[in-house]
C-alpha cells in the first residue's frame, strides 16, 4: 500500500493543491490517502515506518503557475523556503531533514510540489494549479498501476 499524505489549507487558494489531488485519487486500488496541514512532527509520524510515501504540495520557487517538480526525499535536499508554511516553521523541508536524522523516513519518499500563486483567503485553485493539480493526480495513478 502506498502512503499519499497531501499537504494543503483549501481555505488558502492554492495552498489547497495537496488536497486537490487527494481528492482525485480517493478509490484508487493500493493507495491510502491522508491530508495534514504540513506540520513537520505530524509528517514524521504519518510516514514513519511505511515502505513508499508520497508527499503532494503548494511550492512558491517563481516557476511557472501550475509546473510540478519532483524531489526524492531521500537523496534530494529540498529547498525550505519553496516550501515555507504559512502557519508554522517546522514543515515539510525540515521534517525530510529531522526525519533523515532520526532515521524516521520510509524506504521511498516521492515529494511532488505544485508552483502555486495564489495564497490569499478563499476557496479554489487557480486555473492554472487546477491544471496542475490535474496532470499530477494523473501521474500518481500511472505510477501506481504501472502504466
Amino acid at each position: 500500500m502506498i502512503l499519499v499524505i497531501a499537504i494543503g489549507n483549501v481555505f488558502r487558494r492554492d495552498d489547497g493543491a495537496g488536497p486537490a489531488v487527494a481528492e482525485k485519487l480517493r478509490g484508487q486500488d493500493g493507495l491510502e490517502i491522508i491530508q495534514l496541514p504540513g506540520e513537520g512532527t505530524e509528517l514524521i509520524e504519518a510516514w514513519d515506518g511505511r515502505d513508499k510515501v508520497l508527499v503532494v504540495d503548494a511550492m512558491r520557487s517563481g516557476r511557472a503557475a501550475g509546473e510540478i517538480r519532483r524531489f526524492d526525499g531521500l537523496r534530494d535536499d529540498l529547498p525550505p523556503d519553496d516550501f515555507a508554511s504559512l502557519s508554522h516553521r517546522f514543515g515539510l523541508a525540515q521534517a525530510v531533514e529531522m526525519g533523515r536524522i532520526l532515521g524516521r523516513l520510509p524506504k521511498s519518499l516521492t515529494i511532488f510540489g505544485i508552483e502555486a500563486v495564489e495564497f490569499g483567503q478563499g476557496l479554489g485553485l487557480t486555473s492554472e494549479v487546477a491544471a496542475g493539480a490535474d496532470r499530477l493526480a494523473s501521474e500518481i495513478i500511472g505510477l501506481t498501476t504501472g502504466q
